[in-house]
């Protein structure tokens, strides 16, 4: 049997892979592995990867070509993943130096699969449809001692044409209120400070479980309870399902930060029915109005797919209007790109790599200038920064992020990690806002006192 001693894991995609990547850390930590950044010394290779966007798949395999032409010393290779579940077998065919394929849900397998592979020598894949097997959280090796991902709801029932989550994840499947409180106090009791709740549609939490009696904004009111946890945010959101219970509880717990995804992927209600994206456009606006009302300091993000089969000049022209009109303050913005097993597969991908390109740029230079005109607004204001980490660039720079999610670099002490300053901003580089430390009374008295 092969004597496995260090393993190296690369993350695609989402920050529920990055959660998925911390547990198998420490899932292989507890094995007795060491984990090394250098890919060349690893025993094992991990690469947990992302179907979402053909890019991300595309980085993956060429990554899995590469090492699969290793010839002295290779190491044992392992796929994890929305891939994992999207091709299964497959994988094997495409680089048959793969010694095993992990499906989304079955993390809790890994070390069950790595013992079959070591004495059998043979490939092994277990890839299950349906999420089944509650994890153990709290193995997850975190390397944030700030922030941290904390898994409520896996899955996704919304099947949109285009995306391949409800195939790679399976069906919503919420995870009990008790456990997941449990978890976030241990997380305080260990000192962090901000958590960012995980799904890929948490508005629908507990909606499969009606016996508990608690959706989403419930189990909100219980986290903001938990004394020590400063921040809460959550990712990602449908729109259908924030209600104004929701976004009373945005307005109303001290914890919960300003800043909701509100993926709108289209401003055409012809294309949102043909993305199966269950609302109007109309319907859209009424809810980002109420929230504005509501949470009048509320900042947005959206999630925009332009060159979907079909879009015509005048539809994306309704895109573009909306952003102009809403002004997201984050915008992750794409161009369609068809992915195997989706509906969305059987309409011809008629749109023009050019005209998707077009579309595509003119959409992101309008952000830009949105992006201008909000970061213009900070100038002489003052925010509340959660101090996360050194700048890697400049010891002297501390980094940390307001309560609606922008970037904030100012001088300071490492001592501060962790804490909440009040900074005031003078200037900007590209998103990143740049600011100095208010002094308050009790530093002024600690300063003196030095």
């Amino acid at each position: 049997m092969r004597d496995v001693k260090t393993f190296y894991i690369r993350t695609y995609g989402c920050q529920m892979n990055e959660l998925d990547t911390e547990i198998m850390v420490g899932t292989l930590e507890n094995r007795g592995l060491v984990r090394t950044a250098d890919e060349s010394v690893a025993d094992l290779i991990i690469l947990n990867t992302c179907s979402i966007r053909d890019l991300a798949e595309r980085k993956a395999l060429g990554k899995l070509g590469r090492l699969g032409k290793i010839k002295q010393n290779r190491p044992l290779i392992g796929v994890t993943g929305c891939m994992a579940n999207a091709k299964k077998e497959s994988l094997f065919q495409k680089v048959d130096s793969i010694d095993f394929v992990l499906g989304t849900n079955n993390i809790h397998d890994l070390n069950a699969v790595l013992d079959e592979v070591l004495i059998t020598g043979k490939q092994s894949i277990k890839v299950d449809n349906r999420f089944e097997h509650e994890l153990d959280y709290t193995i997850a090796k975190r390397d944030d001692p700030v922030k941290a991902h904390v898994s409520i709801i896996r899955g996704c029932d919304k099947f949109c044409t285009y995306c391949v989550v409800p195939y790679t994840r399976g069906p919503e499947s919420s995870r009990h209120p008790d456990s997941i409180v449990e978890e976030c106090q241990k997380l305080a009791d260990k000192g962090y400070k901000e958590l960012m709740l995980l799904g890929q549609n948490v508005n629908s939490y507990g909606k499969d479980k009606p016996e508990w009696g608690c959706l989403f904004h419930d189990l909100l009111y219980r986290l903001d309870k938990i004394s020590g946890i400063q921040r809460i945010r959550f990712m990602t959101s449908h729109p259908v399902d924030i209600t104004q219970s929701l976004m009373e509880a945005i307005r109303d717990l001290p914890s919960m930060c300003e800043f909701v995804h509100f993926p709108i992927q289209s401003g055409s209600d012809r294309i949102l029915r043909k993305m199966h994206r269950l609302y109007t456009k109309q319907e859209y606006l009424e809810k980002v109005a109420l929230l504005r009302h509501i949470v009048p300091e509320v900042s947005l993000g959206t999630d925009i797919i332009v060159g979907f089969p079909t879009e015509t000049d005048e539809e994306f022209e309704e895109t573009y209007q909306l952003l102009k009109e809403i002004e997201y303050s984050t915008a992750f913005l794409y161009s369609y790109s068809a992915r195997k097993g989706t509906p969305a597969m059987r309409w011809k991908d008629d749109i023009s790599e050019e005209v998707k390109k077009e579309r595509l740029e003119k959409l992101m230079a309008l952000q830009d200038e949105i992006y201008a005109k909000q970061r213009n607004t900070f100038l002489g204001k003052e925010v509340e920064v959660l101090v996360e980490e050194q700048n890697f660039r400049d010891d002297n720079l501390l980094k940390g992020r307001t309560r609606c999610w922008k970037n904030v670099l100012f001088p300071g002490d490492a001592s501060l990690i962790g804490t909440l300053q009040k900074i005031r901003i003078h200037s900007f580089s590209n998103q990143t806002l740049i600011g100095e430390q208010i002094a308050t009374p009790s530093s002024l008295a600690l300063t003196a006192a030095l």
